[in-house]
């Protein structure tokens, strides 16, 4: 595949096609063959794993501390894994092996994954340590005989082994991904810099080209990851809650209900999701046109420079009121979406304690369970919640991927996009220049 691409290819923004080959079917694929290896998971591989030896240990025998990570059946996880990406990597290997940056793309996605859900697998641990750590703590504080310092002792040491570990493991993720986003932006960079007689007289190609695809870079480093953890620790905690389950006995106003702590995850969690989504529909548009207006007011500046006809008075009061009146508008539109967001993550705070109140009064649950759940619900929340919590970096990325967008309508000669031919046509003027609100 060259630096340019296809037409075909270039259908799709240059944001996945100069990193990853075919991206419509290389993400299909992923998606169909990650559900496959699921299902074929708890179909029939770990029934058979167990059969076989590699059953998952009873709940009173499962290892605190590093131990955890090496069970049977984690291992035999382990190599299940590996078995399924090597395939898919492989059959990909060879279909794009002409691709430029295909070992960074498929292999590197491959690792950026394990060592996410390995890094999930972290908290886990550190969930199943707060049960004994917390049913000791309860016992010495109402006076149970018969423990002694290093009941304590002993299980801060295995803490801080799983604490070494997540540091561990945390910090070679980090070095791995920073060198995975900046390839992803050197493929950008290329196949944009290929294009460069094209689009040099475009509008803001020096900015769409260096800042553009920096800013991108550097949001994905963020973000896609947060987004790998999420789905990761979706996987692994709701489990978790399903089990946790089973010591809760009724909720208020609603009573009793099946798997409790699992439904009020999803529904408390799909409540934020929905609301900040709606709340804040207008925000990613009103990035895209102050990224276009603070773009014309800096281009006057810089021809003022060099040509003294240029950036005069009256134009550029004109250019900087048109900035002003953009930042006004979304200074309120983002004072009621931080309303609802605020509101919603002040009430999350308190949300699983208060629908525990009945299980707590009851006398069903130990300190230990206590802090399990709290842990776990909120693994599972904000996971759920990631919409909620990342909602104003998303933004951010859709505003530039808008801006790409327009940028590669230019490169190949197609129709610009409904918003840049009407800023272009100057018919927009109640959307680049509105009223103070």
């Amino acid at each position: 595949m060259n630096a340019g691409g296809s037409p075909a290819s270039q259908k799709v923004p240059a944001l996945f096609h100069s990193f990853f080959p075919k991206p419509k079917l290389f993400f299909t694929s992923m998606l169909v063959w990650s559900l496959v290896c699921i299902l074929v998971w708890y179909g029939f591989v770990a029934d058979w794993s167990a059969s076989i030896g590699y059953a998952p240990l009873p709940e009173d025998q499962v290892p605190i501390g590093l131990g955890f990570f090496l069970t049977p059946d984690s291992r035999f996880f382990y190599a299940y894994f590996f078995v399924c990406t090597v395939l898919f990597g492989g059959v990909w290997n060879y279909l794009a092996r002409d691709h430029p940056w295909i070992n960074w793309s498929i292999w590197g996605s491959a690792l950026i994954l394990f060592s996410t859900y390995f890094g999930v697998q972290v908290y886990v641990a550190i969930n199943a340590w707060r049960r004994p750590f917390g049913d000791l703590l309860q016992n010495a504080l109402t006076g149970k005989p018969g423990i002694v310092p290093w009941d304590f002792y002993s299980l801060l040491f295995i803490f801080w082994g799983i604490a070494f570990l997540s540091m561990f493991v945390s910090i070679a993720t980090d070095f791995f991904v920073s060198h995975y986003v900046f390839r992803w932006r050197n493929a950008m960079n290329d196949f944009y810099m290929a294009q460069w007689d094209r689009v040099r007289h475009i509008e803001g190609a020096s900015q769409r080209v260096q800042e553009d695809t920096m800013r991108f870079a550097n949001i994905l480093e963020g973000l896609g990851v947060s987004l790998i953890n999420s789905v990761m620790t979706l996987i692994a905690f709701l489990p978790i809650l399903f089990a946790l389950s089973r010591y809760v006995t009724d909720l208020p106003i609603i009573g009793q209900i099946a798997h409790p702590l699992f439904w009020l995850a999803i529904f408390w969690s799909a409540f934020g999701t929905l609301l900040l989504a709606v709340v804040g529909i207008k925000l990613p548009g009103l990035h895209f046109r102050n990224q276009r207006v603070e773009a014309a007011y800096r281009k006057e500046l810089v021809y003022g420079e060099d040509h003294a006809e240029r950036a005069q008075p009256l134009e550029v009061k004109e250019l900087f009121a048109n900035v002003r009146r953009n930042y006004f508008r979304m200074y309120f539109h983002y004072v009621y979406f931080n309303v609802a967001r605020y509101f919603y993550l002040q009430a999350d705070a308190q949300f699983v304690t208060f629908m525990l109140i009945p299980t707590i009064v009851a006398g069903k649950l130990t300190y230990g369970i206590y802090q399990q759940i709290l842990t776990a619900f909120g693994q599972v929340s904000n996971s759920f919640q990631y919409l909620v919590n990342s909602w104003t970096t998303i933004i951010e990325l859709l505003s530039i991927h808008k801006r790409l967008k327009a940028f590669e309508a230019a490169i190949d000669d197609l129709p610009l996009p409904d918003i840049d031919q009407r800023y272009l046509r100057g018919q927009n003027e109640e959307e680049i220049n509105p009223a103070q609100p």
